[in-house]
């Protein structure tokens, strides 16, 4: 008898820790992975403060890496999912693929893929829309933008707003490099994201 009571008290002591092992996952490129500043500053770590302030318990797993490719993260997408399962992914991408002229139909492809592996996983995703600069072309940024509208509403996933919205171009947020944001940026960074978030949480 002893031995039922104590089953059933590790059993209904364990119950809020399973509660609160779930994961977020962020896949993203330099943006995410604090580039040029400390990544103590960066907005996924002010996210792992804010979803602990506001009372969401979600362990923050960040995969992000500078330099990183649509084409990078399908390829180790599957031994990232081996380790984890997502509740929610948050996916940044596509930017470096742009810069470096990559075919669209590639990024597209790729991204697809990437969204369909998370969404096996059955992960709610937001999908982070990259911008390209002026300088490469009208038409070449329209086609690029769609991928993202068009991939958020065949995948029926939530698209969040453009990371940089209201940095790029201002040199008091931006490093000399004018790509990426500096320390002052990384809260604007984080309401940015946590726009699309805050609904799937």
């Amino acid at each position: 008898m002893l031995k039922k009571i104590i089953l059933v008290c590790l059993c209904v002591y364990s119950l809020p820790v399973l509660a609160d092992n779930k994961i977020l996952l962020v896949l993203g490129d330099s943006l995410s992975a604090a580039y040029g500043i400390s990544l103590r500053d960066g907005w996924v770590s002010l996210l792992e403060d804010r979803l602990e302030k506001t009372g969401h318990s979600y362990k923050v797993v960040n995969k992000s890496i500078s330099g990183e490719t649509t084409q990078g993260v399908k390829v180790r997408l599957d031994d990232i999912l081996l380790q984890l399962r997502p509740d929610i992914t948050v996916v940044e991408l596509g930017g470096n693929d742009g810069l470096r002229g990559f075919s669209l139909e590639e990024i597209r492809t790729n991204l697809s893929i990437i969204l369909d592996r998370l969404l096996a996983t059955g992960s709610r995703i937001l999908l982070i829309p990259m911008q390209l600069p002026p300088n490469y072309g009208e038409a070449y940024n329209q086609r690029f933008a769609r991928i993202y509208n068009d991939l958020a509403r065949e995948k029926d996933i939530k698209q969040g707003k453009f990371i940089l919205d209201g940095i790029a171009g201002d040199h008091l947020l931006m490093q000399a490099d004018g790509i990426h944001p500096l320390e002052e940026a990384q809260e604007k960074m984080l309401e940015n994201v946590w726009y699309g978030l805050e609904p799937l949480l």
